[in-house]
């Protein structure tokens, strides 16, 4: 069992993220839902057997998803980073994870999806490209990489060799 599992509170589509989500990654599923009942709905005014929790796995990594209500909606304070080892992963990941979601909050590797939630899909080659020792060459390629939405990793490659 994990020590630490991320929490995400939904208005009301958490069993559908979470389907949306195991879909996507591999070694994923869901665990477990539980339904919210009669009892309580003065207070949750949620409708009897709409789900309040589920429980999954999202590539090994354990995940709980709540419908609580619209009173706390996502932001940017909190992202997910997804470590790509090839090209082909960025692609995967930025248009699975994209699909329906917000353009506009696409930046740097950043994306928001069609629930809200923000993710980060990052080369593993970036934190080589960053910690090279010549300055110049990097500065090139963070250039490069701020007028970016998805990370190219080539493109970043040739920016530092420019």
């Amino acid at each position: 069992m994990q020590k630490i599992t991320p929490s995400l509170w939904f208005d009301d589509l958490a069993e559908e993220a979470a389907e949306f989500y195991t879909a996507i990654f591999p070694n994923s599923h869901i665990e477990h839902v539980s339904r919210y009942t009669a009892e309580g709905f003065e207070i949750h005014q949620k409708p009897e057997g709409s789900a309040m929790t589920v429980s999954f796995t999202l590539a090994g990594q354990n995940f709980t998803a709540i419908n609580g209500g619209p009173q706390f909606p996502f932001t940017e304070a909190v992202s997910f980073e997804i470590s790509c080892e090839s090209q082909e992963e960025v692609d995967y990941y930025w248009e699975k994870l994209g699909e329906g979601g917000d353009p506009a909050a696409q930046q740097c590797g950043w994306l928001k999806d069609k629930f809200g939630l923000s993710w980060q899909i990052v080369p593993t080659a970036l934190a080589e490209m960053m910690s090279h020792t010549d300055g110049e060459k990097v500065a090139r390629m963070v250039k490069a990489m701020l007028g970016m939405k998805k990370l190219i990793i080539a493109e970043l490659r040739a920016a530092m060799e420019a």
